[in-house]
């Protein structure tokens, strides 16, 4: 990669100019703020040419991961389908898109019709995951990942894990503006840690990182920075997660889910409480 490829490809944030007032007066300084770019995922198998399946906005950095997440929780690909994850090379890209669409090769035709919930050519904002589902049951019916059958973290582990978390969030640490997510062992052992703009993403993240390490994206624990939406619980049953632990609340379409496909199910959780809802 040349000098000049480098220096257009997007970092996790980047620095602006600020105005910053107090009782002690104003004052001109530089502050960091997260990157937010869209990220077009392309999917591509033998016999068929690269489509559009998914664009959403998010922070640069760890792209193929985001990519076969998103792909796995849609239950596009199972770990052993992947073939290829690159960069598109379309020469018609401007230097703008260059880093910002990703093509992921399958071995073979895809598990599910890539375009089952967004009609192939959608597009998501950084806060939105679940878009195209018209009921809980028909959420549960796609959300057939290998179900969690290990033990999950006591109560007394739980209540430590945002912590842990929270240890591994630098981009947090410089900017405020993003979330994370961690996958922890029923021990509370952090086996990988990603954060993003958008919830979902993160979470994408940390399951892409464990496929595209060579394994199958299951896990005991899983720990969202912020609320348990219902687009986390779907993509938390779609991985065949045990636990989902939030330091916000959860929503009732998220309890409901949670209920219905097994996960257990934690809010409001903190060193000295959590909550248990499913």
């Amino acid at each position: 990669m040349t000098a000049d490829r480098r220096s257009r490809r997007p970092g996790p944030s980047v620095r602006v100019k600020v105005t910053e007032t107090n009782e002690r007066g104003e004052r001109r300084r530089e502050d960091r703020v997260a990157t937010e770019e869209p990220l077009e995922i392309r999917l591509a198998w033998p016999g068929a040419d690269a489509r559009r399946v998914w664009v959403t906005m998010r922070t640069p950095g760890h792209d193929f991961e985001l990519a076969t997440g998103y792909l796995r929780h849609e239950q596009v690909l199972a770990p052993g389908d992947l073939q290829r994850v690159a960069y598109c090379t379309d020469v018609d890209l401007s230097p703008e898109e260059e880093f910002n669409v990703v093509t992921v090769t399958l071995a073979a035709p895809p598990r599910r019709d890539p375009g089952h919930r967004h009609g192939g050519s959608s597009s998501g904002s950084s806060a939105c995951g679940v878009c195209g589902k018209d009921s809980v049951g028909e959420v549960l019916a796609a959300a057939s990942g290998r179900p969690w059958d290990g033990p999950v973290p006591t109560p007394a582990v739980v209540r430590g894990l945002p912590d842990v978390l929270r240890e591994h969030q630098p981009v947090f640490s410089r900017t405020g503006g993003v979330h994370a997510a961690g996958l922890f062992t029923v021990d509370g052992d952090l086996l990988v840690a990603r954060e993003d703009v958008g919830r979902h993403n993160a979470v994408d993240k940390v399951t892409g990182a464990r496929v595209l390490a060579g394994e199958d994206g299951t896990g005991a624990c899983l720990v969202v920075s912020g609320r348990a939406g219902f687009e986390l619980v779907q993509k938390a049953v779609a991985a065949g997660i045990g636990s989902l632990v939030s330091v916000g609340a959860p929503t009732s379409l998220s309890v409901r889910l949670a209920t219905e496909s097994g996960l257990v199910l934690y809010g409001f959780t903190s060193p000295r409480r959590v909550v248990r809802y499913a």
